[in-house]
């Protein structure tokens, strides 16, 4: 009978010890640092920014304990595919092209493409209101997408390196263009009101800031917004492709934070309007 008693308190033990390594497992998720109000890093040398405070609704949500560590975009990939960490939330596009090297969640965000370009330039009005989905490929979009060329012919164009924009730029308008990269948007806005560059492309999420700033006043948006194809479906959570339980268990957590509002809520804190709506 002690012996029976012995085995249930063992059995009981490893039940409760194993749901709890379940629910209260540790993750590292790296970040950028560097691609505000994404994510930065604040005085006290911490990430801050709509990715951290998204990723902590939804560990709270999915019973993980999280901590976020800044990576250097251009190796952000491949620590992750080593195991420096779990998983990337760093404002990172669902493409095709990554889908080869890691898996994602759902998205958590959506991306809404614009170029910005100095006022001074004086080019043909284009409406930003006008919208290019890359994925439907219509003829007005091929269309808008050809005026957008035809008025950026043998201008200078910024984007950061190694993203979707630079992938964009030089597959779309690299024949036209003269595409300069950088390492980090801040260098690219600085070019840009120097006059070392003639405009950029980037999320307006990214340039946001930038417009209202008093840099950004010399500046304005120009043309269409450009969203699907290559920009992929929005941005979500890069995660490694044997690692399905947490995309699964971020999956949940993203609907639960969608569906309640708080997702939303954090979109408006960071950006000052709804990015996670279709």
């Amino acid at each position: 009978m002690n012996t029976v008693k012995t085995l249930l308190i063992l059995i009981s033990a490893v039940s409760i010890s194993s749901q709890a390594n379940t629910e209260d497992r540790s993750i590292k998720i790296a970040t950028e640092g560097a691609f505000p109000p994404w994510n930065s890093v604040n005085t006290a040398g911490s990430p801050v920014g709509f990715d951290i405070d998204v990723g902590m609704a939804l560990c709270e949500r999915a019973k993980l304990r999280c901590e976020f560590v800044t990576q250097a975009w251009d190796g952000i990939i491949p620590a992750l595919t080593v195991g420096k960490y779990d998983a990337i939330m760093a404002g990172m596009s669902i493409t095709e092209k990554r889908k080869q090297v890691i898996s994602f969640s759902n998205p958590y965000a959506l991306t809404s493409n614009f170029f910005v370009v100095a006022k001074s330039l004086n080019l043909p009005t284009m409406r930003s209101s006008v919208k290019i989905n890359l994925t439907s490929d219509t003829e007005a979009d091929r269309t808008s997408l050809e005026d957008l060329k035809q008025n950026l012919a043998g201008k200078v164009i910024g984007v950061q390196a190694s993203t979707n924009a630079e992938a964009f730029v030089r597959e779309y308008f690299g024949d036209t263009v003269d595409v300069r990269t950088y390492d980090k948007q801040d260098n690219l806005n600085l070019d840009l009101v120097s006059g070392r560059i003639d405009g950029g492309l980037a999320d307006y999420s990214v340039w946001r800031e930038f417009l209202q700033s008093k840099d950004g006043a010399a500046t304005a948006l120009y043309g269409p917004r450009i969203s699907g194809g290559l920009f992929g479906p929005g941005v979500g959570i890069g995660l490694r492709k044997e690692n399905k339980d947490l995309v699964s268990k971020l999956n949940d957590a993203i609907s639960e934070i969608s569906s309640d509002g708080t997702l939303k809520k954090i979109s408006v804190k960071w950006f000052g309007a709804d990015l996670v709506s279709e």
